[in-house]
């Protein structure tokens, strides 16, 4: 009996031991699951329902399905890349952050100023020895370059490219006695647009406004202009102010262009409004979709006797999670959407041209839909004409960006010229960048 009492008291001391090492309110039961359970990170994209959301959730819907280690949580930020990076800037300040983050590629060089990120290779290299040549074997080097910042760190992976095209509603141009096929100038553009306006009443062009100066860009370096010259904001020369005013004027004057938020613009070109919509090759799926007429995309215009040069849009993919295990987790997700499969599906999805080199020829990947979508061929015949995003040095980026914004809604709005507007732009950002 005393032997039997021992063994009962002993039994009962290891119980109360198991037990009091489990947190309050726990038991062995919850803690065999919290043991089995998937870690969570957070994914932050820009992607609005119009722009990939959609091909967004499935691509994080079938991760989670198929990983037994990982759970993405896909987080939507409004107003692109600038409002994302301030979201981070709040997110960072109150002590957390998310796992992998979309960076837009005018905000490489702040991103890498003010953020905590880990490099890819390095997680790489310490928890995933069979994945050492990933990138080496599934990017072209000028492509991972893109993601470099100026000491060639690689501060993530390119995830989207894309460059403006113009889409055109063939049926608009055709009623306005106008070829069909559009405008292979700039200045041919305005004259197009000025008919479509006489001709049928309607807006002849619309050229994207989001809270980023990408299609602007486009617009002033084609015309011979450089946003930033020696690490200097230099948008205000004779090609820039140039180049500006016409567009102004199509606002302002002719009243053939359209000056309303991206989502309307793109929304009105849908419904058979105008005529012409310069915007990114990703809205090629929601363009695709929607258009009820005779719909085209065509390369961006050229100046007279100019070189075409576009920026690279779209983002790259940044690791910010600051454990190990979630940067685990973080490169396991990342593998999972560079797969050749999660490639096709995200330029199916969006319209972005795949920066994986293998993606367009795979059997499993674009072959046969680039056969069926010529609208993709306005972008991936244009990328020998593709130039870095403007990305201003040091801390100025998300001022910079803000100025330019500013003075876009200014001259837009009829309240300075392009000349005013610019000059006085360039200053205030050369002013920050001392």
């Amino acid at each position: 009996m005393k032997i039997s009492l021992m063994k009962m008291i002993l039994l009962l001391t290891i119980t109360s031991s198991v037990l009091s090492g489990c947190s309050q309110g726990q038991t062995l039961a919850d803690t065999d699951v919290q043991a089995n359970e998937k870690i969570k990170i957070e994914y932050w994209h820009v992607n609005a329902e119009t722009q990939g959301g959609k091909t967004v959730e499935e691509l994080v819907n079938e991760f989670n399905a198929q990983s037994e280690t990982t759970e993405v949580i896909a987080k939507y930020n409004p107003d692109m890349y600038k409002g994302l990076l301030q979201n981070l800037q709040a997110e960072v300040a109150s002590g957390k952050s998310p796992a992998v983050v979309q960076i837009g590629w005018a905000f490489l060089d702040y991103f890498s100023n003010n953020f905590t990120y880990a490099q890819p290779q390095d997680i790489i290299n310490e928890h995933f020895p069979e994945d050492k040549n990933f990138l080496a074997d599934n990017f072209l080097p000028n492509v991972l370059s893109l993601a470099q910042n100026k000491d060639k760190k690689q501060i993530g992976i390119p995830y989207s490219l894309s460059t403006p095209v113009l889409y055109i509603n063939k049926d608009i141009l055709r009623e306005s006695g106008l070829n069909e096929n559009g405008p292979k100038t700039w200045e041919e553009l305005v004259k197009f647009s000025n008919v479509i306006k006489e001709k049928t009443g309607k807006y002849g062009f619309y050229m994207q406004e989001p809270a980023d100066n990408w299609a602007i860009q486009a617009l002033l370096e084609s015309n011979g202009a450089r946003m930033i010259t020696d690490g200097k904001a230099s948008f205000a020369s004779e090609e820039g102010i140039s180049a500006y005013q016409t567009y102004a004027n199509m606002v302002l004057d002719s009243k053939s262009a359209l000056h309303i938020s991206w989502d309307e613009g793109v929304n009105s070109f849908i419904d058979g409004n105008v005529g012409m919509l310069y915007t990114t090759i990703a809205r090629r799926a929601n363009v695709q979709k929607g258009a009820k007429f005779d719909v085209a995309a065509i390369s961006s215009p050229t100046w007279s006797g100019k070189t075409k040069r576009l920026p690279a849009g779209g983002a790259f993919l940044a690791i910010t999670a600051t454990s190990k295990e979630e940067q685990k987790a973080a490169w396991e997700f990342e593998k999972y959407l560079y797969s050749v499969e999660s490639m096709a599906k995200w330029t199916q999805g969006t319209g972005y041209v795949p920066p994986r080199k293998d993606v367009a020829d795979a059997e499993n990947g674009l072959k046969s839909f680039l056969e069926e979508n010529q609208m993709m061929n306005a972008a991936i015949e244009q990328m020998d004409g593709v130039v870095s995003w403007a990305s201003f040095p040091g801390d100025a980026g998300l001022q910079a960006e803000q100025i330019l914004l500013d003075t876009r809604d200014k001259i837009l709005g009829g309240s300075v010229s392009a000349e005013q507007g610019l000059k006085e732009a360039q200053e205030k950002i050369n002013g920050l960048l001392k």
